[in-house]
Formats: structure tokens, C-alpha cells, sequence
């Protein structure tokens, strides 16, 4: 915090500086309350596509529109003061054309105050990369699953075993050369993803990857265990948060049925009644 009380937001410069230092602590967020709760303890928050998945109920990614992204990424950065706002432009918002790259970056980044924007894709999107961030256009890229790809891949398994892993780390060196400020590993072998965090100059933030990473990120739903019948391997849940709400939900429901809420506290009678020097309505 600055002398004149306000908080300093992290920037991209800042997360590249960070390479081979303090771990980068890095969750997803959607929602205006969820960016307050993680603000303050993560240095770059998502606003990831896999919000189509996780709030809109959606079987993949790939139907997540760029107005859901804004939409989204506005509500978090009403929440935010510190960490990194980095959102994920959504599948067939980037890859046309260089243009139409540029274009919908800079509308996302434009309408959200985001200060970043993460793409899907190694050696194929560099060219893009390197058109963004010469336009003033921060990226931070992601490669190994690529979710947006699932289709390409059959379904969400382990990239970059055996003869694959050359592919890996060719994606990773290539959108490091094109000058992206970090990226993300997603569910690589362990040994790949250390030798990629080793080898090339920007940090890696890995989910499903290697602790030799530069930095983690999780889903925050999954790790707040909101949702009880999805528990990948790579994902650690430090409470059952969707236990809890089902069992007050029940007790709720209970209490309604039986009368017992509302109670006398609940209601309000024909008086008002002063209340702490205030007049009751």
C-alpha cells in the first residue's frame, strides 16, 4: 500500500518479475463477492471460461460467448483492488484473424478494465501473441490441455506423454519467444512441466502440472468444494463448502415446513420501536 493509503494493483511487468521467486497464487473468480474473497491473497485472479461450465451449467467451454466474458469480468473487477485481472477470451473470439484478435482484446480489456487477456494454444497462436503484445496488448498464454480444443484432444486428458511432450515444449517456447508474460500448464506429466518452468524465461503457472512451477491456480469452486460429484486429481479441496450449504438448505427447508422460521426476531409488529438510537420502519 502507497503512503497516500492506496492500493498498488499488480501488473503483467510484475508477474514476469517473478519468475523463480515467491510462487505465484493465482484462483478463478465470476462473481463480485468471490474477486473480495481472493483479492487480497492471490496475485492474479481469472476470470476463466470455464465460468460457462461452472455458473451457466454448460457440458464444455466452447459455447461461452465474448458478452458473458465481459459481463463476468466486470462483476469481478467491481471486487478487486489488488491482484492481476487477467480474463480468457472465449473460443472464436481470436482465432480468425489478427485483426479480429486485436479487436475483441481490446473491446474486453476496453469495457472490463482488465489489464490482461489469456489464449488457449502454443506454437499456432504465436503470431498472435506477438501481434497483441505489440499493440499494447498484455497476454498471458496457455498451453498443454487446452480446454477450448477438447473436441481435438477427445475429451480432457493428460497432454505431452511420451513422443508428445516435444510438442509441449514447443508450444511453450514458442509463446515465450512471442513475448507472453506467463503461462499456464495445464494437466502435463510433472517431470515436462518442470523441464518447461526450468528452460524458458516467463513464469509458469501450473494446474494439474508440476509444484516446480512458478506459480498454481485452481478452479475456485473445486477447491472450495462446492461441488460434490467432480473431484479431479489435481485438485485439493481445503473445505466441502457444497456440504454445508446442502445441509443449511435442508435445515431451512425443515424450519419452513414446520413453521419454525420465521420466528418472533423474523417479523415485525404494529409498532416501530426505537432500535439502537434509530426509529424502526
Amino acid at each position: 500500500m502507497s503512503a497516500a493509503g492506496v492500493v498498488k494493483a499488480i501488473t503483467p511487468p510484475n508477474i514476469r518479475a517473478r519468475k523463480g521467486s515467491t510462487p505465484l497464487v493465482c484462483l478463478t473468480a465470476y462473481t463480485t463477492p468471490v474477486a473480495r474473497l481472493v483479492d487480497g491473497h492471490c496475485d492474479i485472479v481469472l476470470v476463466g471460461d470455464s465460468v460457462g461450465m461452472v455458473l451457466h451449467g454448460l457440458p464444455s467451454t466452447l459455447s461461452v460467448t465474448l458478452d458473458m466474458m465481459i459481463m463476468h469480468a466486470k462483476a469481478v473487477r467491481r471486487g478487486m483492488e489488488r491482484a492481476l485481472l487477467v480474463v480468457d477470451m472465449p473460443f472464436g473470439s481470436y482465432e480468425e484473424s489478427l485483426e479480429q484478435a486485436f479487436r475483441n482484446s481490446a473491446r474486453l480489456m476496453a469495457e472490463t478494465g482488465c489489464a490482461a487477456v489469456k489464449l488457449e494454444g502454443g506454437a499456432t497462436i504465436a503470431e498472435t501473441i506477438r501481434f497483441l503484445t505489440a499493440r499494447g496488448i498484455p497476454v498471458m498464454a496457455h498451453v498443454g490441455l487446452t480446454p477450448q480444443a477438447v473436441n481435438v484432444f477427445g475429451g480432457y486428458r493428460v497432454q505431452g506423454r511420451g513422443e508428445d511432450a516435444e510438442r509441449i515444449w514447443r508450444d511453450a517456447l514458442a509463446v515465450s519467444e512471442a513475448g507472453a508474460f506467463s503461462v499456464v500448464l495445464e494437466k502435463v506429466p510433472e517431470p515436462l512441466a518442470r523441464r518447461i518452468t526450468e528452460k524458458i524465461p516467463i513464469p509458469t503457472i501450473g494446474i494439474g502440472a508440476s509444484a516446480a512451477c512458478d506459480g498454481q491456480i485452481l478452479v475456485v469452486d473445486d477447491m472450495l468444494g462446492l461441488f460434490g460429484d467432480f473431484r479431479p486429481k489435481f485438485v485439493k479441496r481445503y473445505v466441502e463448502l457444497g456440504e454445508a450449504a446442502s445441509a443449511a438448505i435442508e435445515a431451512y427447508a425443515c424450519d419452513v415446513k414446520e413453521r419454525r422460521f420465521p420466528a418472533a426476531e423474523h417479523v415485525f409488529g404494529d409498532e416501530p420501536k426505537a432500535i439502537k438510537g434509530r426509529e424502526a420502519t
